[in-house]
């Protein structure tokens, strides 16, 4: 009986240890893309393939490890279809140390008259450098306008390896 103990002692520990994520939430703030590069697929007339980047500053930084995000870029190929667009693509956000890390993402937008109205999707570190290097976890975000830049809310949870 104490070996029970002992075993169901020691799953717990493990258990707990495994999932010891923590809470990230963030908000970017992303220009026009530049360069951005669309074109037409051919099979209808709303219809096009796409590559762009994006330069994001934190207007509420990510805090990972007592270091907080200061900016990024984000690189992605999209499939657009009428008003409706999916994207794939990956993330360096620079920390206020010169630490970075890389986030992959992917998601759906809607748009209306060619502006976006709504972009949401899920992501999931990469990797990354120095104290963040080994990094894991995953999140959710939503992107909506805020003037002529877009405004993304990030939320989600990571754990540093060690």
């Amino acid at each position: 009986m104490h070996r029970f103990f002992i075993l169901a002692a020691a799953v717990w520990l493990c258990a707990a240890t495994a999932s010891a994520q923590t809470k990230v939430t963030g908000t970017a703030q992303c220009g026009k893309p530049d360069p951005q590069h669309l074109v037409p697929v051919g099979d209808r007339p709303d219809h096009s393939l796409g590559v762009a980047q994006f330069k994001c500053t934190y207007t509420k930084p990510m805090e990972i490890g007592g270091d907080k995000s200061k900016d990024g870029v984000s690189t992605e190929t999209t499939d657009v279809s009428g008003n409706s667009s999916r994207a794939r693509g990956f993330h360096v956000a620079t920390m206020e140390s010169g630490d970075k890390f890389f986030v992959w993402y992917q998601g759906t937008g809607t748009s209306k008259d060619g502006a976006p109205v709504e972009l949401k999707g899920n992501w999931g570190f990469t990797g990354g450098s120095g104290k963040l290097k080994g990094i894991k976890g995953k999140g959710t975000y939503t992107c909506a306008p805020a003037g002529d830049m877009l405004s993304c809310e990030v939320e989600g949870e990571y754990q540093l390896a060690k």
